[in-house]
């Protein structure tokens, strides 16, 4: 996993003076390192839902135990009634976590928000959530700036392709995404131990593709596709992206530091 990492979701994004983070996943214990070196730090953090892989990096953020720091911390209320502050405190309080969020000196202001809710950072950019998975709760967001657009929508249901992920991603400038019923989800046991890796690969690809045309009908610019199978490791990987260029150019797998510059 050299190429492509391994860490979990987290997605950095510069929007002229503001830094917006979307997941909370190990990557963001990474991030958090190259940030101490920025400090003071002020940032807005979205998270699409509380999985695991999204909250897991949240309790080795750096930067959230330093005091001058400020973070604005949002999420929508899980389905048993949770808020995205109660979920991030849970997971850190024992015998799961010594260090509880009480810990954290910065300042961390906790936003419950809706699916449709627009959120303003500032005057020029505003985020707008869009519900996409419904047995998560699971949110995406466009953030728009200036006439340009980044969409990340994560875990998105295929049977919310033409509403959700369509509206969402309409004529966006970039669309990082992955869909919530690929790899291993949708193989029984036998097919995986008589296919793989191939047949995986393929299983993958074709999910992946579905996602990509209904971008393509939305008028995306670029797509960069996102949140990997465990099992993939940078061969299939490289194979999933050679097979999905070969059809869409304008698609790109996302690898760990990789930087896409949208304006010029």
């Amino acid at each position: 996993m050299v190429q492509y990492g391994g860490n979990t979701a987290c997605v950095e994004l510069r929007v002229g003076q503001q830094r917006l983070i979307f997941d909370g996943g190990t990557g963001l214990r990474v991030l958090g390192k190259h940030l101490l070196q920025e400090m003071p730090v002020q940032a807005h953090l979205f998270f699409t839902h509380s999985h695991w892989d999204r909250i897991q990096g949240f309790p080795f953020f750096q930067p959230a135990y330093v005091e001058g720091n400020c973070f604005e911390i949002y999420g929508a209320v899980a389905q048993n009634g949770a808020s995205i502050k109660q979920r991030l405190s849970d997971q850190m309080l024992r015998p799961n976590f010594p260090v509880p969020l009480q810990m954290m000196r910065s300042e961390l202001r906790f936003h419950d928000i809706l699916p449709g809710q627009v959120i303003p950072i500032e005057e020029e950019i505003q985020v707008e959530s869009l519900f996409i998975n419904r047995p998560t709760s699971g949110l995406g967001y466009r953030v728009t700036w200036k006439g340009y657009t980044v969409v990340y929508a994560t875990d998105v249901e295929s049977e919310h392709f033409d509403q959700g992920l369509q509206y969402l991603a309409q004529e966006a400038d970039l669309l990082i995404f992955d869909v919530a019923d690929s790899g291993y989800a949708t193989l029984s046991q036998q097919a995986i131990e008589n296919s793989f890796p191939d047949g995986l690969i393929k299983q993958q690809v074709k999910i992946w593709h579905a996602g990509i045309q209904t971008a393509i009908a939305a008028q995306v610019k670029q797509i960069l596709l996102f949140h990997y199978d465990p099992a993939y490791d940078d061969s299939a990987l490289s194979q999933i992206e050679a097979h999905t260029q070969a059809r869409f150019p304008n698609v790109r797998l996302a690898q760990e530091g990789m930087v896409l510059k949208i304006r010029n």
